[in-house]
């Protein structure tokens, strides 16, 4: 009997016991645990954060065109009608057409950069037109200079596009 109890010891060798090893640093205390309720600087930063989420959001959304943006739109479009329509008239002959298509650059571009932008005009007829029409103008002065005489089915298109632009300015579209 005595060997069976020694056979189960070598086969089941105990464990060397466990000894807790001291260390001498601190650690920092443990912070409270949280509760489920929100505390009180919890609601008022979540405040903060919604208020200015919601002045930011107002402050990026667009604003209604007012009757004197309108106004301004109005004029400079057709200040441009006019530029474009008194350039494609010059004869190619004539020594002013160079100077004319820069002018006419230059108007077209600061139309394009002060209009493109504004999210009230985007849907205008009027505007999408003359977007066009100065798209084909300016792509055509780029590409063969500014002395080439734009091909008379382009020229037809041009004017075409202006002509509903004007109709549609005078519709307030």
């Amino acid at each position: 009997m005595a060997s069976a109890s020694a056979t189960a010891t070598l086969l089941k060798p105990n464990p060397p016991p466990h000894k807790p090893s001291i260390t001498a640093s601190v650690s920092p205390p443990l912070p409270p645990p949280r509760r489920n309720h929100l505390l009180r600087r919890d609601f008022l930063s979540l405040a903060a954060t919604s208020t200015v989420l919601i002045q930011s959001i107002q402050f990026l959304a667009p604003a209604p065109v007012s009757a004197a943006e309108d106004e301004e739109y109005i004029k400079d479009t057709s200040a441009v009608i006019s530029k474009v329509r008194n350039t494609l008239s010059m004869a190619k002959t004539d020594p002013n057409v160079a100077d004319a298509v820069a002018e006419l650059r230059e108007a077209s571009n600061s139309w394009v950069a002060k209009y493109r932008k504004e999210k009230a005009l985007l849907g205008k007829t009027s505007f999408r037109d003359i977007y066009s029409a100065l798209n084909a103008v300016s792509g055509h002065y780029v590409s063969f200079g500014p002395t080439a005489p734009i091909p008379a089915k382009r020229k037809a298109r041009i004017l075409e596009e202006m002509e509903t632009a004007e109709k549609a300015l005078s519709r307030g579209r």
